[in-house]
């Protein structure tokens, strides 16, 4: 079969298609082949080594063997299931998370069957649904399961267009929330459309220098900070960063203290979260934006459109098969 590998940390280029041995299910496995998958900011940074505190987990001087293969976010079909599983049978058509177990850039991928993984959507194509797995999920579990968001409650949220944010601003607004996204100028538009209340171009105003308050700050990009952010939070606000160590310490800090505080963590058992996003979907509930299509032979394209920083939404990788 064909996968993407890299054996060192650098550029797009270091990523390479070629032939490996197509894996087997074991026990309580599935073998997915996958016909879509998707192209993250957080890959991108994976592929640079980056950030260093990440190689613990990615490798100290090169990425580890068995995770050389990226790709989080994937949709496909069974083709086999290892013994003992019920779950799922061969030809059901999935969509979900590899999550540490990194490996999608491929032509198939063993899972555990009870790994973050659900029926796809019957009305989304297999680009689609690649599409609606980490964004919307991570937004349900920082929005709904951490802040408790609910009607009439003002929230921020930081990267509006991206892959994250486009579905934050859907699921906030769908809460009943005033919605202020943050994005450039040419993404206000898209921003708009997606239900936000207010668009604040942040190439031409600050909004940590304005006099609005609000119950919620969710930066899905990592470009800001609690101490910048915390005049902007009403008392009692909650500041929500999706990426940095130093904001599990001031999750824990600010949980001592009281008042505003930071939340963070990380949704990794996805199962319920999948099923509730395929509900939205089919209930044409919940839009799925995609900036660019790449085919897996064209993954090093992929990747150096993402490290320009300016996709909208997300970034898909087809892979085709025969």
């Amino acid at each position: 079969m064909k996968a993407v590998v890299y054996e060192r940390f650098g550029a797009p280029e270091v990523l390479q298609l070629r032939e490996v041995e197509k894996p087997i299910p074991k026990p309580g496995e599935v073998l997915i082949k996958i016909h879509a998958t998707t192209v993250t900011s957080a890959e991108a940074a994976m592929r640079r080594g980056e950030p260093l505190w990440g190689r613990v987990i990615i490798g100290f001087f090169r990425p580890r063997k068995r995770m050389r293969t990226l790709g989080t976010e994937l949709a496909g079909e069974i083709e086999a299931v290892g013994a003992g599983v019920t779950r799922f049978v061969p030809g059901d058509r999935v969509y979900g998370f590899a999550g540490f177990r990194i490996g999608a850039n491929a032509q198939y991928l063993c899972l555990p069957a009870e790994a973050s993984l659900a029926l796809k959507p019957k009305n989304k194509t297999f680009e689609e649904s690649a599409a609606a797995v980490d964004g919307p999920t991570t937004a349900l579990y920082f929005l709904r399961d951490k802040a408790g968001l609910r009607r009439g409650q003002k929230v921020l949220i930081i990267g509006a267009s991206g892959s994250i944010g486009t579905y934050a601003v859907q699921l906030a607004r769908s809460y009943g929330a005033e919605v202020t996204g943050v994005c450039s100028t040419a993404n206000v538009d898209l921003v708009k459309s997606l239900g936000a209340n207010h668009v604040i171009d942040y190439t031409r105003s600050d909004f940590t220098k304005n006099q609005n308050a609000y119950d919620v700050v969710f930066d899905t990009v990592g470009k800001s900070s609690f101490g910048r952010c915390k005049a902007s939070l009403v008392r009692g606000g909650y500041y929500i960063p999706t990426t940095g160590l130093v904001n599990v310490l001031w999750a824990l800090w600010t949980w001592l203290r009281g008042g505003k505080r930071v939340l963070a963590g990380m949704s990794v058992e996805k199962n319920a979260a999948l099923a509730h996003v395929r509900d939205l979907l089919e209930a044409d509930a919940l839009h799925v934006v995609i900036d660019r299509r790449y085919s897996l032979e064209q993954i090093v394209e992929a990747h150096q459109y993402v490290d320009k920083g300016r996709k909208r939404g997300n970034v898909v990788v087809t892979v085709p098969h025969g």
